[in-house]
């Protein structure tokens, strides 16, 4: 990790779920809390230091989140996959989102980069 790199969390949301806005809010919780717990100490301390920014992106559906999880592992950068639990609207196991960081901004970019903004 760069010591004067600004650092950031991303959630990305698999779209293809057409979640309620109440769902989707909670899953994004879950990804943001997840990938916080696997996150490195001085990475997390960093981060909050700095406002706890983080981004919400799209992803086309739970493929895509594969992908951009297996991006960041070769990246050697922290992340968690976080799937439904099944107890309302969703199966047991769906993939609902992708957490990542915190980590440096230039680090999570190249992985995530080229994403859209959650509309």
């Amino acid at each position: 990790m760069e010591w004067g790199a600004q650092m950031k969390q991303v959630i990305v949301v698999n779209t293809a779920l057409q979640m309620s806005c109440g769902k989707l809010a909670a899953q994004v919780a879950h990804a943001s809390v997840g990938a916080l717990l696997v996150a490195e100490r001085i990475a997390v301390e960093r981060w909050l230091s700095e406002g706890m920014p983080k981004i919400v992106l799209e992803a086309a559906d739970s493929a895509e989140l594969l992908t951009l999880y297996e991006q960041a592992r070769a990246k050697l950068l922290l992340a968690q996959i976080i799937q439904d639990a099944g107890k309302t609207v969703l199966e047991p196991g769906t993939i609902t989102c992708l957490g990542m960081g915190p980590a440096s901004v230039d680090s999570i970019d190249a992985v995530t980069g080229k994403l859209r903004l959650l509309r």
